[in-house]
Protein backbone atom coordinates (compact mmCIF):
# COMPACT_ATOMS: atom_id res chain seq x y z
CA UNK A 1 0.00 0.00 0.00
CA UNK A 2 2.85 2.35 0.93
CA UNK A 3 5.15 1.20 -2.43
CA UNK A 4 2.17 2.90 -4.83
CA UNK A 5 2.01 6.24 -2.63
CA UNK A 6 5.65 7.13 -2.89
CA UNK A 7 5.71 8.28 -6.04
CA UNK A 8 2.83 10.58 -5.58
CA UNK A 9 4.10 11.70 -2.54
CA UNK A 10 7.28 12.30 -4.75
CA UNK A 11 5.59 14.58 -7.28
CA UNK A 12 3.82 16.53 -4.50
CA UNK A 13 6.90 17.36 -2.51
CA UNK A 14 8.82 18.63 -5.50
CA UNK A 15 5.76 20.25 -6.69
CA UNK A 16 5.67 22.03 -3.44
CA UNK A 17 8.83 22.84 -2.67
CA UNK A 18 8.78 26.17 -4.46
CA UNK A 19 6.18 27.25 -2.54
CA UNK A 20 7.43 26.39 0.56
CA UNK A 21 10.65 28.35 -0.11
CA UNK A 22 8.77 31.46 -1.38
CA UNK A 23 7.17 31.27 2.41
CA UNK A 24 10.40 31.02 3.62
CA UNK A 25 11.93 33.88 2.67
CA UNK A 26 9.25 36.13 3.47
CA UNK A 27 9.59 35.08 7.04
CA UNK A 28 11.36 37.86 9.07
CA UNK A 29 12.01 37.83 12.75
CA UNK A 30 12.76 41.08 14.31
CA UNK A 31 14.20 41.53 17.80
CA UNK A 32 12.27 43.81 19.84
CA UNK A 33 12.90 45.40 23.29
CA UNK A 34 10.59 46.13 26.20
CA UNK A 35 10.74 48.60 28.84
CA UNK A 36 8.92 47.99 32.21
CA UNK A 37 8.82 50.02 34.65
CA UNK A 38 11.18 49.57 37.12
CA UNK A 39 8.96 48.05 40.76
CA UNK A 40 9.26 50.70 43.65
CA UNK A 41 6.94 48.59 45.96
CA UNK A 42 8.80 46.62 48.51
CA UNK A 43 6.93 44.13 51.16
CA UNK A 44 5.67 45.86 54.37
CA UNK A 45 8.35 45.70 57.13
CA UNK A 46 8.18 43.08 59.09
CA UNK A 47 9.97 39.92 60.66
CA UNK A 48 12.15 38.43 58.29
CA UNK A 49 11.09 41.20 55.24
CA UNK A 50 13.89 41.98 54.10
CA UNK A 51 14.57 38.28 53.14
CA UNK A 52 11.61 38.04 51.13
CA UNK A 53 12.99 41.53 50.06
CA UNK A 54 16.03 40.42 48.60
CA UNK A 55 14.78 37.17 47.25
CA UNK A 56 11.46 37.73 45.74
CA UNK A 57 11.50 41.01 44.19
CA UNK A 58 14.16 40.12 41.26
CA UNK A 59 11.27 38.46 39.72
CA UNK A 60 7.83 39.39 41.46
CA UNK A 61 6.55 42.50 42.34
CA UNK A 62 5.58 42.59 46.34
CA UNK A 63 2.00 43.59 44.92
CA UNK A 64 1.69 40.04 43.01
CA UNK A 65 3.04 38.41 46.04
CA UNK A 66 0.89 39.81 48.34
CA UNK A 67 -2.98 39.57 46.21
CA UNK A 68 -2.28 35.37 46.32
CA UNK A 69 -4.57 33.90 48.54
CA UNK A 70 -4.00 33.00 52.14
CA UNK A 71 -2.16 29.68 52.22
CA UNK A 72 -0.98 27.54 54.66
CA UNK A 73 2.80 27.28 55.73
CA UNK A 74 3.06 23.42 53.88
CA UNK A 75 1.47 25.19 50.40
CA UNK A 76 3.78 28.45 50.65
CA UNK A 77 6.39 25.80 51.05
CA UNK A 78 5.39 24.30 48.01
CA UNK A 79 5.53 27.39 46.34
CA UNK A 80 8.64 28.53 47.08
CA UNK A 81 10.12 24.86 46.26
CA UNK A 82 8.56 25.56 42.88
CA UNK A 83 10.48 28.70 42.75
CA UNK A 84 13.63 27.45 43.43
CA UNK A 85 13.20 24.01 40.99
CA UNK A 86 11.01 24.15 38.24
CA UNK A 87 11.60 28.10 37.57
CA UNK A 88 15.19 28.25 38.86
CA UNK A 89 14.44 31.09 41.22
CA UNK A 90 17.93 32.63 42.58
CA UNK A 91 16.78 32.32 46.29
CA UNK A 92 19.81 31.47 48.94
CA UNK A 93 18.98 28.80 50.67
CA UNK A 94 19.51 30.03 53.88
CA UNK A 95 16.40 32.55 53.67
CA UNK A 96 13.94 29.81 52.29
CA UNK A 97 12.84 29.68 56.15
CA UNK A 98 12.52 33.32 56.66
CA UNK A 99 10.12 33.92 53.48
CA UNK A 100 8.44 31.07 54.92
CA UNK A 101 7.94 32.79 58.26
CA UNK A 102 6.94 35.99 56.42
CA UNK A 103 4.41 34.53 54.02
CA UNK A 104 3.28 32.84 56.58
CA UNK A 105 2.93 35.69 58.74
CA UNK A 106 1.34 38.01 55.94
CA UNK A 107 -0.76 35.95 53.96
CA UNK A 108 -1.03 32.98 55.79
CA UNK A 109 -4.45 31.34 56.38
CA UNK A 110 -5.72 32.34 59.72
Amino acid sequence: MLRPMLPIALVVGVALAPVCARADSQLSLKSVSVDLPPGVDMFPNGPDADAINNNCLACHSADMVLNQPAMSKVRWQAEVDKMRTAYKAPIDPKDVDAILDYLVSVKGEK
